[in-house]
């Protein structure tokens, strides 16, 4: 599988949503407290765009009329028909057996780290002389 620069950690503070195209996929870039983790911006349900959702906890009862929020910020809710998943694993809430959104492995890694690609652009000096940038062929 490749791997693809998609975003610097700077660009996604915790708790925010970045979208960013991979080989013409949608993906969600999701920082959970510095856990990162991506998601295929289509809901399964209805292919509504999934980022546009709400990032919300996971509503818990133990009992009609209580409940309590569990989770803040770990689950996102379709914008179209409110289907929650879980941003760490893609499992859908509302039929949990049959619907997940795909999910996809995200690694941090420092610019040293990253395989250079096989091709090199050709370079040329560039001078100053009397405010103009020349360059020399």
């Amino acid at each position: 599988m490749a791997k693809h620069v998609v975003a610097a950690i700077a660009e996604l503070a915790p708790g925010g949503v970045k979208v960013v195209t991979v080989n013409g996929r949608e993906i969600g870039l999701f920082n959970l407290g510095g856990d990162y983790f991506a998601l295929l911006n289509r809901c399964p349900h209805a292919g509504a765009a999934l980022c546009d959702g709400q990032v919300m906890g996971l509503a818990l009862s133990d009992e009609p009329g209580t409940y309590r929020l569990d989770r803040p910020g770990e689950m996102i809710r379709c914008p179209w028909h409110g289907w929650e998943y879980d941003i760490r694993t893609g499992q859908s809430w509302c039929d949990p057996r049959k619907v997940r959104v795909p999910r996809f492995d995200v690694a941090r890694e420092t610019g040293a780290e990253i395989v250079k690609g096989p091709y090199i652009a050709e370079t040329f000096p560039v001078m100053i002389e009397h405010d103009y940038l020349v360059v020399d062929m």
